[in-house]
C-alpha cells in the first residue's frame, strides 16, 4: 500500500556528480557512482512509481553552457542511464544552479496552479561537498518562508561515497536549519545512500517530509 503523503506528488532528482579528479583524497571516488548504480536506479525508479508521468532530472554537466546543470522532463529509469552517460561531469560542483532551478519551478507552477495537490519531494545525489555551501542554506530557508504547511515540499539528500567534509555539510542541514538558520520548517532529510535499503526507499521518502 502506498502511503497517501506520498502520493499526488512532483518528483524532481538533481545528480549533482563530479569528476573523479575533484577529489583526490577519496580513493574509492571514482568507483562510487558504479557502486551505487542500482541503488540509484531503485530510488529513482521508486519515484517514477510515485509520479507516473515522469519525474525532472537535474544532472551536473560539463557540457552545459554555465557549466552545472541541464534540466531532462518526464524522465523514466530506463532513460537514466543514457543521460548519465551523455553528460560529463563538472571539476567542481555548484550545487546551488540545479537546487534553485528546481525550487523557482515549483514555486513558479504552484503560483500558476500546475502543482499536484500533495506538492513536490526533490531528490539531491550528492558525492562530494559543493562549493556554494552557504548559498545553498540560504536557498533553502528563503524556500521555507514560501511555503504554507510543512509537508508540502521536502528536501531528501543522498549521499554517494564516504566523503566525510561532505557528510558533515549535510549532517549540519538536516539538524541545524530551524534552530541555526531561521528556516520556517525543518524540509530536509539526509541519509549515505548505501544504508537506504531497497525496503526502505518508502521510508526515507516519508522521512523527508515528515520532520
Amino acid at each position: 500500500m502506498v502511503e497517501p503523503l506520498l502520493e499526488n506528488r512532483d518528483y524532481t532528482v538533481i545528480a549533482a556528480k563530479t569528476a573523479a579528479s575533484v577529489l583526490p583524497t577519496s580513493p574509492g571516488f571514482a568507483s562510487s557512482w558504479v557502486a551505487a548504480h542500482d541503488a540509484v536506479m531503485a530510488l529513482v525508479g521508486k519515484c517514477e512509481e510515485l509520479d507516473p508521468d515522469g519525474i525532472t532530472l537535474y544532472i551536473s554537466s560539463r557540457q552545459d553552457p554555465s557549466g552545472s546543470f541541464k534540466q531532462y522532463k518526464k524522465v523514466t529509469p530506463d532513460k537514466l542511464e543514457q543521460l548519465f552517460e551523455a553528460n560529463y561531469p563538472p571539476e567542481g560542483l555548484k550545487l546551488l544552479d540545479g537546487l534553485q532551478a528546481a525550487l523557482d519551478d515549483y514555486f513558479e507552477r504552484k503560483a500558476a496552479g500546475q502543482t499536484k495537490p500533495n506538492g513536490e519531494i526533490i531528490i539531491v545525489l550528492i558525492d562530494g561537498e559543493p562549493l556554494d555551501r552557504m548559498a545553498i542554506v540560504k536557498a533553502i530557508v528563503h524556500a521555507t518562508q514560501k511555503m504554507e504547511h510543512a509537508q508540502e515540499l521536502g528536501i531528501g539528500f543522498a549521499q554517494i561515497g564516504n566523503d566525510l567534509i561532505a557528510r558533515g555539510f549535510l549532517t549540519a542541514l538536516d539538524e541545524d536549519l530551524r534552530s541555526k538558520a531561521g528556516a520556517k520548517f525543518d524540509i530536509v532529510n539526509t541519509r549515505v545512500l548505501e544504508t537506504i535499503g531497497e525496503n526502505c526507499l518508502t521510508e526515507f521518502l516519508l522521512d523527508v517530509i515528515r520532520h
